[in-house]
């Protein structure tokens, strides 16, 4: 057998880190932190020469979007990636794709600071704290439609008598957030465990976005049976 026959097809580490788009010490790196796999994928033909496979780069892409995009930490890379990487490559896909949608229709629908003022009279103080809160999240664009909802929706409980002199603030705001979080992280991984893989990309950012009204008027509604149940509770 020729010295070629076991490297044939397989790539150098700078070869590898080149096509990956990320620096050789990159590489190194995640070969150390045991992110590529073990030493029976690597070919080697001497003490200080290696070679590795092509399916290296998709792998080492995918690692770095994991860590500048999503923030995840190696170790929780390394566990994910160890259980099913071809599924998490799809939920990467599903969740970049149903973002790419929500952003557009969003952007598309944003208004200004002096027009969302205009329409709904909430003084300027009102939206400053909300926006240091986080409750609203305009980009040099504008609100976005959820903004814009959101305002709407503290427009007509101040002029339901929801005010400050009552007690009644912008921070009130949190603890519907606080409530909110764990159940959308709940619902998110719910949605994408069960479409990920199982539907086309497309097709599933469809079905996550026919969702978005139907969703909001369940959580309303049982909000509103909650509500009343509390109140007959207590009296």
């Amino acid at each position: 057998m020729s010295a070629e026959a076991p490297v044939e097809g397989l790539l150098r580490m700078g070869e590898l880190a080149e096509r990956a788009g990320v620096s050789v010490s990159t590489v190194k790196h995640y070969l150390r932190e045991g992110l590529l796999g073990g030493d029976a994928q690597v070919t080697r033909t001497s003490r200080n020469m290696a070679y590795y496979p092509p399916e290296f780069v998709e792998r080492i892409r995918l690692i770095k979007r994991l860590q500048e995009e999503r923030f995840m930490p190696l170790r929780v890379i390394r566990g994910v990636m160890d259980e099913d990487p071809e599924r998490l490559r799809a939920l990467v896909e599903l969740e970049d794709r149903v973002l790419e949608r929500a952003s557009a229709a969003q952007d598309r629908r944003r208004i200004s600071r002096g027009e969302l003022r205009r329409r709904y009279e909430l003084p300027g103080n009102v939206l400053d704290r909300l926006e240091e809160l986080k409750i609203l999240t305009p980009t040099s664009r504008g609100y976005d439609p959820d903004d814009v909802a959101i305002v709407e929706a503290i427009a007509r409980f101040r002029a339901g008598g929801y005010d400050e002199q009552l007690g009644f603030t912008v921070y009130d705001t949190l603890r519907y957030r606080e409530a909110l979080a764990p159940l959308v992280e709940e619902e998110v991984r719910t949605l994408l465990g069960r479409l990920a893989g199982e539907v086309d990309p497309d097709r599933a950012a469809e079905i996550v976005a026919a969702g978005a009204e139907p969703l909001r008027e369940l959580v309303g509604a049982v909000h509103s049976k909650l509500l009343l149940a509390e109140l007959r509770r207590r009296g």
